[in-house]
């Protein structure tokens, strides 16, 4: 199991682009870039793509392929954007391929968060301003409740957002939260068409115009615009 990255083929680790250049198949996500898989043009490439709103594979049937291949090739890759520990559905992949006993290594990858925050030059935290950052979703699995929680942090940074991000923007509002919080949109991090917005809480409010790429959107004091 490898982590990709945020998108640019040149942010996946060396250790992630050895092993797929040794692959034999490698099962992807939606988000991962066909400039990354020609990092692989020998393997036998299997989409598993997975997006929010779109029909994709159910994850059962993403393991049973990934068992599949493993029980009659030498190497097999699941590839995932951004690290396959956060918000990657890892822990029902690893779960069935130790019930199959099938043995793994698992490669970290940069995860989107901080790619984001070094494409606008902000860190998530900043002495006396930021201590704390929480790395959240609102996405659920079908049939499951919305989650509505927001972190207690300095620093929030909620992955696919999109219409969940307007939400939570007016949860925080209710709460108390300033209108001029600021607020930066990253859609599409790391790539050739990436675009950097940023705003208010109140403009996130409003909710945002963004085409078909993945969307971060960091929150909190340590993203406010340095004066010049």
């Amino acid at each position: 199991m490898i982590g990709a990255g945020p998108g640019a083929a040149d942010l996946i680790t060396v250790r992630g682009a050895r092993l797929l250049a040794q692959a034999d198949v490698v099962l992807y996500d939606a988000l991962v870039t066909a400039e990354m898989l020609e990092l692989c043009p020998q393997a036998l490439l299997i989409s598993v793509g997975k997006r929010s709103g779109q029909r994709s594979a159910l994850q059962d049937e993403i393991n049973q392929q990934i068992i599949s291949q493993a029980q009659t090739h030498r190497l097999v890759v699941r590839l995932k954007g951004g690290d396959p520990m956060l918000f990657g559905r890892a822990d029902e992949e690893i779960r069935a391929l130790e019930a199959a006993g099938i043995s793994y290594e698992i490669v970290p990858g940069i995860t989107t968060a901080l790619a984001a925050a070094a494409s606008v030059r902000q860190p998530l935290t900043k002495r006396g301003i930021a201590r704390s950052v929480a790395l959240f979703t609102s996405s659920t699995a079908p049939g499951e409740a919305a989650d509505t929680r927001i972190p207690e942090c300095d620093t929030l940074v909620q992955y696919m957002g999109g219409r969940e991000a307007m939400l939570t923007a007016h949860r925080m509002l209710d709460a108390g939260h300033p209108e001029t919080h600021p607020v930066v949109v990253v859609e599409n991090c790391s790539r050739a068409d990436e675009v950097i917005t940023h705003m208010t809480l109140q403009d996130l409010a409003q909710g945002l115009h963004t085409s078909s790429g993945p969307v971060l959107v960091m929150m909190g004091e340590a993203m406010r615009q340095r004066r010049l």
